[in-house]
C-alpha cells in the first residue's frame, strides 16, 4: 500500500492562510518570536502563491494560443 500523497492547498486556500497571518501580525498582540514565525510562514506562502499563479498564467497562455490557431 502506497502512502497517501498530500494534496497541495489551492490558491484560494493559501490566500486565506496568508490573510490570517497578516491579521495576526497587524493585531500586534503576539510575541516577537511569534511574529518572526508568522513572517516566515507568510513569506513561504507568498513564494508558493507566486509559483501557483505562474503555473496558471502559463496554462492561460497555452489556452489563448490554442484559440488563436482556430
Amino acid at each position: 500500500m502506497q502512502p497517501k500523497e498530500e494534496k497541495q492547498p489551492g490558491i484560494e486556500e493559501n490566500f486565506v492562510r496568508l490573510e490570517e497571518i497578516i491579521r495576526k501580525l497587524e493585531a500586534g498582540d503576539i510575541t516577537l518570536e511569534e511574529s518572526f514565525t508568522c513572517y516566515e510562514a507568510g513569506m513561504k506562502l507568498v513564494k508558493s502563491l507566486g509559483s501557483q499563479i505562474d503555473k496558471v498564467e502559463k496554462k492561460i497562455q497555452i489556452l489563448s494560443e490554442g484559440d488563436e490557431d482556430e
